[in-house]
C-alpha cells in the first residue's frame, strides 16, 4: 500500500502505520468472525460485480481470502472500524480484483446480506 504522509500526523515507522488500524480495531471486534467484524460498526460498503464473460477472483486483504464471481455475480465489501485516510484500496488484474480492507475488518455478502464464505466457487486446485 502506498500513501502520502500527512503533514499533521506525527512519525511513524512504516510498521506502526501499518497496523495502527489493527491495533485500534482489534479490543473491539474481539475476534475475525464475520459477526465480531460488524459489531464495529462505521460500514463503508462497496460492490464488486463481474461483468465480463470469465469467473472472476475476489482477492481480500490483508488476509489473503478468496471469492469467485461467475459471470453476472456481485458480492457487497464492507469495511467496518477505523481506518486511516479511506476504507479501500482496490488492484485490478486480469481475472483478479485485490481489495485491500485498511480497517483490517472487513466482510464479503451476498445481495441479500448473507455471509460468503472464503473459497466461494474456487475452482478445484486453485490455491491449494
Amino acid at each position: 500500500m502506498w500513501r502520502r504522509k500527512k503533514q499533521d500526523k506525527p512519525d511513524r515507522t512504516p510498521a506502526e502505520w501499518f497496523t495502527a488500524p489493527l491495533m485500534k480495531n482489534m479490543p473491539e471486534a474481539g475476534d475475525f468472525s464475520y459477526e465480531a467484524i460488524q459489531k464495529l460498526g462505521n460500514p463503508v460498503p462497496m460492490l464488486v460485480t463481474n461483468n465480463g464473460d470469465e469467473l472472476l477472483e475476489l482477492w481480500l486483504e490483508p488476509f489473503g481470502q478468496d471469492y469467485w464471481l461467475r459471470p453476472g455475480d456481485a458480492f457487497m465489501v464492507t469495511s467496518y472500524g477505523h481506518w486511516d485516510d479511506h476504507p479501500f484500496e482496490t488492484i485490478h488484474e486480469p481475472n483478479r480484483i485485490t481489495v485491500w480492507a485498511t480497517s483490517w475488518f472487513a466482510t464479503v455478502s451476498d445481495a441479500d446480506g448473507n455471509e460468503v464464505p472464503g473459497g466461494h466457487e474456487r475452482l478445484e486446485g486453485m490455491h491449494e
